[in-house]
């Protein structure tokens, strides 16, 4: 079959998205590429439709096992040849496989980084016909990315081992400096480099001050998505529990996921979310890097990420089947400090100090007035025009900003009248003048800043304080004690005036409106689509696979919308190639009759 054949009779795609036939074309010549593409730009098809145009077997290189075998799952649901060779396997299924590849029978094989670094597996490489190598999350390639992983380094063996076999390798986040060291360490030979742009028109990005621990906010953000999927990110293995906890009790259905749990928790945690038996996971950075779910409709942090890239890819995880999502970033300067001890351990290398750097731009980014969209853009070395209100900063544009001079100073005098000797939270009790214990045996009841900050909450002054360490006003030290920096004493003095987004003072309740489905969707009938996302889900569990692979959450819009009656109108939805109308296609026909009898 021609491109266009493929596309439409394996991948249910009339048309390629921006850049898709480019990167095609240049593998088909057998060239090496270099793609950047954001999640959700259809990376994978740029390397899964020439497979099938080309003689031999093509070798995916990619780094999490979870990656690979939603890739092999969802290619084989389209009717494709596809297998891993990994660790997952025993050691029949290995050979079974191996004898498969021998006969020619399979296109795709995805394999983990260290597995080309076995003598056994590069000798049994040789001896089959490769047609092209592809490099997924490349940027792990880098020691300058976010993500360096030692054994990919060592994938540069691929064009000592396969001279005149090309590569061509992806990544959804890379500077300048990244992309040319990526090409550099894999030895690419003058590749075709294709970068789209990074602007996700249909991801709506919103960044807050965390009020207190962020909880209450967190709530609020989730009354527009009830039954939504998505994933809320935090720090700490401690914290996804008690946050996974936290919702449970206000009867949302979310589940907790990190490193140290046990690996057949884990396997069962992500395998219920895939599969829409589970809402929500909260969990630390260890979830969903190479996700294939299609249907996350948001992406909240719970805390600062460490760098740009870390934040967009996470973020990127959301609305990858092209409908609305939403992001939410919630920080506070404490993040900032506690980033930076995580930094301050590093060994003193060059890298050090570009931790400190990536650090930098996360923190200008979080606590940004200029388009978000716009500021990843000018991160990654892109340009693009304001995003048409898809950021909070553009929705809001004109928020009332306060002098808070006064205040400032009076929490400043309190540090300072307190010898500089105790944590914020004692030091906003001798300003709203508690009568704890410590405070009248230590006589601070006698100082002249006793009592003079009734007028703020505690939590109010909490972002006073905030306010103060984004200016550098005060330092945290030893025992999280706060201390006085030469511009604190400064602005003690009046040589500086303070101010705030009055917004910040205030629990406000948020204003996101309920999100509208893109490319004409918003009109779909909730209940016909019910209907239909039951028949997936009993498809799904029948045949062991996640909802997603059936069909997408757009697809079943798209159905609920046309209510096609035939195979000719199946075939004309988004997301529906022949394989798959082979295989559901009936099914949905048929219900699709009953609720228009």
């Amino acid at each position: 079959m021609k491109k266009h054949e493929l596309l439409e009779h394996y991948f249910g795609h009339t048309t390629f998205r921006p850049f898709q036939e480019e990167v095609i074309d240049s593998i088909l010549t057998s060239g090496d590429v270099l793609m950047i593409l954001p999640t959700g730009g259809g990376k994978s098809l740029c390397y899964q439709l020439p497979s099938l145009m080309m003689e031999g077997v093509t070798v995916v290189v990619s780094p999490l096992l979870a990656l690979m075998h939603d890739q092999v799952v969802a290619l084989k649901a389209n009717g494709i040849a596809a297998a891993m060779l990994s660790s997952m396997q025993d050691h029949q299924e290995s050979d079974e496989i191996e004898r498969a590849l021998g006969r020619g029978e399979i296109k795709l094989l995805y394999v983990a980084p260290e597995r080309l670094t076995n003598p056994y597996f590069l000798s049994m490489l040789h001896r089959l016909q490769i047609n092209f190598f592809v490099i997924d999350e490349a940027h792990c390639v880098s020691e300058w990315g976010h993500e360096f992983r030692e054994n990919y380094r060592q994938l540069s063996l691929l064009k000592e081992q396969f001279p005149s076999t090309s590569i061509a390798a992806f990544t959804a986040t890379a500077t300048n400096a990244v992309e040319s060291d990526i090409a550099e360490q894999l030895g690419l030979d003058n590749p075709a480099r294709v970068r789209g742009s990074l602007f996700r028109s249909n991801l709506t990005i919103r960044a807050e001050h965390r009020i207190k621990d962020g909880r209450a906010q967190l709530l609020e953000f989730l009354k527009s998505h009830k039954g939504d999927a998505g994933i809320v990110y935090t720090l700490s293995r401690k914290s996804t529990e008690s946050i996974a906890s936290f919702l449970q009790g206000k009867g949302v259905d979310a589940k907790s996921y990190h490193a140290g749990m046990p690996t057949q928790e884990k396997n069962r945690v992500y395998g219920d979310f895939v599969s829409d038996r589970i809402q929500i996971v909260v969990a630390t950075i260890a979830f969903g890097m190479g996700i294939d779910k299609s249907n996350i409709r948001f992406v909240v942090h719970m805390t600062l990420p460490k760098t740009l890239e870390n934040f967009y890819q996470e973020i990127g995880r959301a609305g990858r089947d092209g409908l609305e999502a939403e992001t939410l970033l919630l920080f506070s300067a404490q993040d900032i400090v506690q980033q930076k001890m995580f930094i301050d351990d590093l060994a003193d290398t060059p890298y050090k100090a570009h931790a400190y750097n990536k650090l930098d731009k996360m923190v200008r980014f979080s606590q940004g007035e200029i388009c978000r969209h716009q500021s990843i853009a000018a991160y990654f070395d892109d340009k693009m025009d304001k995003c048409n209100d898809k950021c909070d900063n553009c929705l809001q544009p004109d928020i009332k900003r306060i002098d808070i001079t006064t205040p400032v100073r009076k929490l400043l005098s309190a540090i300072f009248r307190t010898r500089q000797n105790f944590g914020l939270h004692y030091v906003i009790d001798v300003l709203r003048g508690s009568k704890e214990k410590r405070i009248l045996d230590n006589h601070h009841d006698e100082l002249s800043v006793y009592n003079i900050g009734e007028e703020y909450s505690k939590a109010q002054w909490l972002t006073i304080a905030d306010r103060l360490l984004e200016l550098g006003a005060v330092e945290i030290g030893e025992f999280k004690v706060y201390h006085l920096t030469q511009f604190g004493v400064e602005v003690i003095k009046g040589e500086h005036k303070i101010d705030l987004r009055e917004d910040r003072l205030a629990i406000r309740k948020t204003t996101t409106k309920k999100r509208s489905a893109i490319n004409d969707l918003s009109e779909y009938d909730k209940n016909i689509f019910d209907k239909l996302k039951a028949l997936r889900w009993e498809i799904a569990q029948a045949n062991n696979i996640p909802p997603y692979i059936v069909f997408s959450d757009k697809t079943l819009k798209e159905l609920s919308i046309s209510m096609p009656k035939n195979r000719e109108g199946m075939l004309e939805v988004h997301g529906i190639g022949e394989v798959k109308f082979e295989r559901y296609g009936e099914e949905f026909i048929r219900l699709i009759g009953e609720i228009g009898a």
